[in-house]
């Protein structure tokens, strides 16, 4: 049985248990670095590519190790494209959304306004054609790409001050994550703000940002957010499920033998299912300390939903009728949508539904 047989028929942990194959024994030792767009303190996502390596190590016996390095370290938070570009890094970990300065289509390799949850990217890019839309994509910026973890559902973000109705939106400085949201949140009223994790709780307790969105409730408390801003709102209608992605440089994967590219894919499989599951069970926890915090937990007004939609869709008409590459993928990605959606009103939706009416 060859290695890669061994990993997809045994799992992670068989292959640990059974030690390294010979194969991997006698391949030439390799060094990677890889630079992230996100601070170390952020340990769901900046973990993922933590374990990434810790998995890569043990999988070639130490003969291909990578060296993971926090934004700024190595190059920007939002230098990270340019890097593999020009192969000054192997892999990087990122938000493909960072990136529509470049071409709005990154935006799909992450999250769009009333997008995919975590679970139906996850379907799309595997078993859709999700994957091979944007990696045909990414090939012209000489990347590969494979799933880093996805966040879920992320909340709405922090304000300074409640939010009554759509009105309140005009003027507001709200730093994002960027991507196609900020263009329908600016045909809302809103300037947007794009600035990397670390520097937003400076700029909201400033007063420079009167909000900020950023994942949920476990990496929000981490950046202090509720100490500058006592109303947090839901949902996150940008971002339905927010994949984070490992961007490989195409060059230094081809020129990796078999069985360590069969390492690279396993050990991305084994980072992104961590950090997806580690966000499930932290978030509950630290939504519950936010609130006993005295934190404001609110819904968005109905209003600002609705017109959140019809912006968002605006955009999307707008983006297609300049690029037929980004009408096809988004056309292919709604496509699937309405099938998940059509799946999950007889299970996920109905089944969670009657649940939250119970005590358990």
């Amino acid at each position: 049985m060859d290695r890669r047989s061994l990993i997809k028929n045994a799992g992670i942990a068989g292959v640990l248990a059974a030690g390294v194959a010979p194969a991997v024994h006698a391949q030439a030792a390799v060094r990677w670095r890889l630079a992230a767009s996100f601070p170390k303190s952020l340990d769901t996502i900046f973990g993922s590519a933590e374990m990434f390596a810790k998995t890569v190590k043990a999988l070639s016996g130490g003969k291909f190790e990578v060296s993971v390095h926090a934004a700024g370290e190595l190059m920007p938070a939002f230098g990270v494209v340019d890097g593999l570009q020009n192969g000054t890094i192997d892999m990087a970990l990122t938000a493909p959304y960072y990136f529509t300065g470049k071409d709005s289509i990154f935006a799909f390799g992450c999250a769009v306004p009333f997008g995919l949850t975590a679970r139906q990217m996850d379907a799309w890019m595997q078993h859709g054609n999700g994957r091979k839309l944007m990696d045909a994509f990414y090939a012209k910026y000489n990347i590969k790409s494979r799933s880093a973890g996805n966040t879920g559902t992320q909340m709405g973000g922090w304000y300074r001050k409640e939010i009554k109705s759509v009105a309140d939106f005009k003027g507001l400085k709200m730093r994002m994550g960027g991507g196609l949201f900020g263009e329908a949140m600016q045909k809302l009223g809103v300037v947007p703000q794009n600035m990397p994790a670390g520097d937003v709780y400076q700029a909201l307790e400033k007063g420079t940002l009167d909000a900020v969105e950023f994942v949920g409730p476990y990496d929000d408390e981490k950046l202090g957010f509720n100490k500058v801003a006592p109303y947090y709102y839901y949902p996150g209608w940008w971002e339905g499920g927010a994949e984070l992605e490992f961007f490989i440089n195409t060059k230094a994967y081809a020129a990796l033998t078999p069985e360590f590219k069969a390492i690279v894919d396993a050990a991305t499989e084994v980072a992104a299912r961590d950090m997806t599951s580690k966000y499930d069970a932290l978030n509950p926890v630290a939504l519950k300390k936010l609130v006993a915090a005295k934190t404001q937990l609110k819904p968005f007004p109905k209003d600002f939903m609705d017109a959140g939609f019809k912006a968002s869709m605006a955009v999307f008409a707008e983006h297609e009728a300049k690029s037929p590459e980004f009408k096809k993928i988004h056309q292919d990605m709604r496509a699937f949508q309405r099938d998940q959606l059509l799946w999950e009103r007889f299970s996920e939706f109905r089944y969670n539904s009657f649940m939250t009416t119970v005590k358990i």
